[in-house]
C-alpha cells in the first residue's frame, strides 16, 4: 500500500524510540502468518465500490495536501475506468501520483475490489519510485495470487472498535495491518470543511517496527486525513474531489 511521505519523516525517530523502548506492535510468529488464507471465490464479489467509507467512483480525483520534512507534499487518487482481473476477481484500477514541490516521486496503481457483504479487499499494486523524472524502483510492488501474495481487507463493510485484520500480505513486502481505532470522530481540516462520525483506522506493518499512521474517512466521502506518529502533529489533508 503507499506510504507517504509523511512515514517515511517519522520512519526515523520513531526507529530510534523503539530501539530503547519496543514498539507497540508485536510481530507475529511464523505460524500466525501460516493460518491467514483467506478464501476468494470471484463470485463474491460485486461490480463497482460503494463502502460507505471508501466509495471509489469511476471518474473522481481526490486531491490531498500537506507539509512534510521533504517539502509541499501533492497527491492525486483518481478512480480510472480501467478494470484487472486479479484471481478471477474483476478490480477496479486507482492510481495514485505523490509529488514533492511539484516533483513527481511515486506512481502506483492499486486495485479494489468489494465483495457482496461490501468489504473491500486490496488485491495489490504496481509501485513505482522516481527520482529526476525517472523511474528507480518498484519496491513493494505485489499482486495476489502471485509469489505467495494474498489479498486483505483495506475497508471493512461493518467496521468495529478494536477489530484488528490485514490489509495485505507479501511476505518482507507488503504486511499491513490495521485496527479500528473510532467510530466516532469529528474532523476540521485547513479548507474549512468539518466531518463529523469519521473513522479512524490505526495502521502499521511489522516490516518497520514503531511507525504507526492513522487515517480518517468521513461516511459518504472517504479518505479525508491521514497523520503520522502517535502524536500525529504531521497532517496529509483532503484539500479537493474532482467529478468526471
Amino acid at each position: 500500500m503507499r506510504r507517504t511521505v509523511i512515514a517515511a519523516a517519522a520512519i526515523a525517530l520513531m526507529l530510534v524510540l523503539v530501539s530503547g523502548c519496543g514498539g507497540e506492535t508485536t510481530e507475529e510468529t511464523s505460524t500466525q502468518k501460516s493460518e491467514y488464507q483467506p478464501e476468494i471465490d470471484p463470485a463474491d464479489f460485486v461490480e463497482g465500490i460503494d463502502n460507505q467509507y471508501l466509495p471509489l467512483d469511476s471518474g473522481t480525483t481526490f486531491v490531498y495536501e500537506g507539509n512534510t520534512g521533504e517539502g509541499l507534499e501533492h497527491i492525486e487518487v483518481e478512480v480510472t475506468d480501467e478494470k484487472k482481473v486479479v484471481m478471477g476477481v474483476q478490480c477496479t484500477v486507482v492510481l495514485d501520483t505523490v509529488t514533492i514541490d511539484g516533483e513527481v516521486v511515486e506512481v502506483t496503481y492499486d486495485w479494489y475490489a468489494q465483495d457482496k457483504e461490501g468489504n473491500v479487499w486490496y488485491f495489490g499494486e504496481d509501485s513505482k519510485e522516481y527520482e529526476n523524472g525517472k523511474p528507480v524502483n518498484s519496491a513493494g510492488s505485489w499482486e495476489a495470487g502471485v509469489d505467495g501474495a494474498l489479498p486483505g481487507i483495506v475497508m471493512r463493510a461493518q467496521p468495529e472498535a478494536g477489530h484488528e485484520y490485514r490489509q495485505e500480505y507479501y511476505e518482507g513486502e507488503a504486511e499491513d495491518m490495521a485496527e479500528v481505532a473510532s467510530l466516532d470522530e469529528t474532523i476540521s481540516l485547513a479548507t474549512g470543511a468539518s466531518f463529523s462520525g469519521c473513522l479512524k483506522i490505526k495502521e502499521w506493518t511489522p516490516l518497520e517496527p514503531g511507525v504507526v499512521e492513522f487515517k480518517y474517512y468521513a461516511p459518504d466521502v472517504g479518505l479525508i486525513l491521514e497523520t503520522a506518529g502517535e502524536s500525529e502533529t504531521q497532517r496529509i489533508e483532503l484539500v479537493e474531489i474532482r467529478e468526471a
